[in-house]
């Protein structure tokens, strides 16, 4: 009911053992769509179960409406995506025109109804139906799920989404059990991500150009995922004796400040924090040895607008760190409206764009002469200059999700493919066919 042809919008309805559950019920963004709820087969308050797979908006941003049309059955998801969830959907919900006392009773009816579950262990549901969650990968808190009738013996495995490996603070995606239908997510089914020291390398080399002509670093990140680990591996950049010899300019240069212009980034910042034990093997150790991985020297939480407005004004060097992710509004688009006409500053993109954001439109009319972008109604030539590290993307590549679903110990019955564009599902659906796979 979501995503099937599309990246953004994940929804989907499974219906097993006399149970109607639903896994993630996301908003659609960009130029996506998604099914009104008054269209779909079942009725809100019929649903017994909602999984969530994890905390992004495009998966759960459309819970207060669900529940505002009747849903009172109860939300399941990882204990990390537990403790995301409410203040994912209170930011989300500044932007909906709900009064703030419908608002806040929405979100106390979502905190009431979701639970949080482990990793890896097996859980009964109702009327012979289990379920099992396993590590995704993608950020913290992100599982797949498997879905199990004890009288049919049938089962179906949602990937959500699923991460590469060797992502700062986060496990890797694990290895699933067999599935006779496997959903699974191909948003880079048609694409190779560079390698994770390749995209610490690129990330050196604009923050040395940048430092070299007293320029401004502007990064849209997501609050959930991407800033936390820009803040990791940025600190790695300047502080760790390994990257002396990659950025010896660096070294030589006082360290820019790094400003984190995004309350949310901040509060979700915080509560990764306070989850060091889902946290990767790497990621302890440095908090075990006193160096904390998501907070050093230089690092400046914005919170009061005041404060955001004198960062807009202010000279450079400096990097910024702030929401949206796909530009499409927040505190980004005042940054952009600002720089991005100026050739000593960069915009830095670590994650997907979708179709019809202005983060889609800077990555391809950058690329023209006199190419330029209206943000909030402000038409502004593109001088900055414009990369895109693909490696800082939170979804595998076409080698990851090929990985993952070759991990299983036996072929699934069939692999439905959705959450990715035409050209990423039909590339990945051959790849997968040659391989053997059924593919619908």
């Amino acid at each position: 009911m979501g995503a099937e042809n599309s990246v953004t919008g994940s929804c989907h309805l499974l219906q097993a053992g006399g149970l109607t559950i639903m896994v993630d019920c996301g908003l659609a963004q960009g130029g996506d769509t998604v099914a009104a709820m008054d269209d779909w087969p079942v009725s809100p308050p019929t649903i017994d179960y909602l999984f969530l797979t994890h905390a992004h908006i495009d998966h759960i941003g459309r819970v207060p409406e669900l529940i505002r049309k009747g849903f009172n059955g109860e939300i399941i998801c990882s204990h990390p995506t537990k403790a995301l969830l409410v203040p994912m959907l209170a930011d989300a919900m500044k932007f909906s025109g709900l009064p703030k006392p419908e608002a806040a009773r929405l979100q106390k009816q979502v905190d009431d109804l979701s639970w949080g579950f482990e990793f890896g262990q097996s859980f009964d549901l109702q009327k012979g139906v289990s379920f099992k969650m396993g590590r995704a990968g993608h950020i913290l808190g992100s599982a797949f799920v498997r879905f199990e009738d004890a009288g049919s013996g049938a089962s179906v495995l949602f990937s959500g989404d699923l991460g590469a490996a060797d992502t700062p603070i986060l496990r890797d995606p694990e290895a699933p059990d067999t599935a006779d239908l496997v959903v699974m997510e191909s948003t880079y089914g048609d694409r190779l991500h560079d390698p994770r020291d390749q995209r610490i390398r690129q990330l050196g080399e604009i923050l040395t150009r940048a430092l070299a002509d007293n320029g401004k670093v502007f990064i849209p990140a997501f609050s959930l995922g991407r800033t936390q680990e820009l803040i990791y591996e940025i600190d790695r950049i300047f502080s760790d004796p390994g990257y002396r010899g990659m950025f010896p300019r660096l070294q030589g240069n006082k360290r820019p400040p790094v400003f984190v212009d995004s309350p949310l980034g901040l509060t979700i910042t915080r509560i990764y924090a306070g989850l060091s034990a889902y946290w990767d093997q790497e990621a302890r150790a440095l908090n075990e040895r006193g160096d904390h991985p998501l907070d050093f020297k230089g690092l400046i939480a914005m919170e009061d607008h005041r404060d955001h407005l004198k960062v807009c004004d202010m000279n450079g060097p400096a990097i910024i760190l702030a929401g949206s992710g796909m530009c499409t509004g927040g505190r980004i688009v005042d940054h952009l409206q600002k720089g991005i006409d100026d050739p000593r500053n960069d915009v830095l993109f670590v994650g997907y764009q979708a179709q019809g954001t202005p983060g889609r439109a800077i990555q391809k009319y950058c690329r023209r002469p006199g190419g330029y972008i209206d943000l909030d109604g402000v038409r502004k030539t593109i001088k900055a200059r414009v990369h895109t590290l693909s490696g800082y993307s939170a979804h595998a590549d076409q080698q990851g999700l090929v990985d993952w679903i070759e991990s299983m110990p036996a072929k699934p019955g069939a692999v439905k493919l959705v959450h990715g564009e035409t050209t990423a599902r039909t590339t990945l659906a051959e790849i997968l066919e040659k391989r053997g796979y059924e593919v619908g």
